[in-house]
C-alpha cells in the first residue's frame, strides 16, 4: 500500500472533482492505494468496517454468504465507490468483495469521509445520486430474479456484461459457469444448456469463455420477456 496525493491524481472520482484544494489535501491524508491480484479479496464479510473504498481500474464481484451458500450480488467495475451502504450504515462489512481482474483501490478513512460529506453540500449530492443509482439497479435486478425465468435471467445477464461492463458485443466471461449460475440462481448444468442453447438458435456464438452476441434484438426480448 502506499499513500495517496488526491489533488493530482488522473483517476480520482467525478464527485472527488467538487472538492476544494483543501479538502483533497484532507481527502489525500486519509487516502492510501492498493493494489490487488485476480482473486485477492479487497474486503471479507463480517470483519471490521473502517474506510470507504474507491475502485480506480480493475473488475471486482461483490457475494454475501448465506444460510446454504455463498451468493454473488454483483458485479461492480471501475471507477465506482465499495462499501459506501455497508461502511456508512453499519461497522461490520456486510459482503466480500473480490478481485475478478488486476485491481486498483484507494482506501479512504470512514471518519474522514464522513467530514467531507458535513462540510461539502456538492460533494454529499453527487454520492447520494450514486447511493440512489445503485439501489435502483438492484431492484430491478431484484425483481428479475423473481419474476422471469431462468432464460430471461440469463439473458439479462449477458447483456449486462456487454453493455455496462464490458461496452462490447464480444467479450471474455469473467465467472466461471458456477459463478453464472449463482447469480441466476439455478444450476451449473442448466447454465451450460441455455447457453449451448442460445449458441444453436445463433443468438449468441460460445468458445470456453468467450461469447459474442449475434442478435441483440432477440436476446433483449428474452430479457424482458423472461
Amino acid at each position: 500500500m502506499k499513500s495517496s496525493s488526491c489533488s493530482i491524481c488522473l483517476l480520482k472520482s467525478e464527485v472527488v472533482k467538487d472538492l476544494d484544494t483543501s479538502e483533497l489535501n484532507i481527502l489525500g491524508k486519509s487516502c492510501v492505494e492498493a493494489v490487488f491480484k485476480k482473486g485477492e479479496t479487497i474486503f471479507k464479510q463480517n470483519a471490521l468496517s473502517s474506510n470507504i473504498i474507491y475502485l480506480q481500474t480493475g473488475l471486482v464481484k461483490l457475494m454475501i454468504e448465506g444460510p446454504q451458500r455463498i451468493q454473488i450480488l454483483r458485479l461492480k467495475k471501475a471507477p465506482c465507490y465499495l462499501g459506501l451502504p455497508t461502511t456508512m450504515g453499519d461497522k461490520i462489512n456486510n459482503y466480500s468483495a473480490v478481485a475478478l481482474e488486476p485491481v486498483s483501490a484507494c482506501f479512504i478513512d470512514i471518519n474522514v469521509f464522513k467530514h467531507l460529506l458535513r462540510i461539502n453540500p456538492d460533494f454529499s449530492y453527487e454520492i447520494i445520486i450514486e447511493l440512489c443509482k445503485n439501489e435502483l439497479k438492484q431492484f430491478h435486478r431484484c425483481v428479475k430474479l423473481v419474476q422471469n425465468e431462468i432464460y430471461g435471467r440469463l439473458a439479462g445477464n449477458l447483456l449486462y456484461l456487454a453493455d455496462e461492463i464490458y461496452q462490447s458485443q464480444e467479450y471474455n466471461l469473467p465467472l466461471s459457469r458456477s459463478e453464472i449460475a449463482d447469480m441466476v440462481c439455478t444450476s451449473r448444468e442448466t447454465v451450460s444448456r441455455i447457453l449451448n442453447s442460445l449458441a444453436k438458435e445463433g443468438i449468441i456464438s460460445i468458445s470456453g469463455k468467450r461469447v459474442k452476441i449475434l442478435n441483440k434484438s432477440l436476446l433483449e426480448k428474452i430479457s424482458e420477456k423472461g
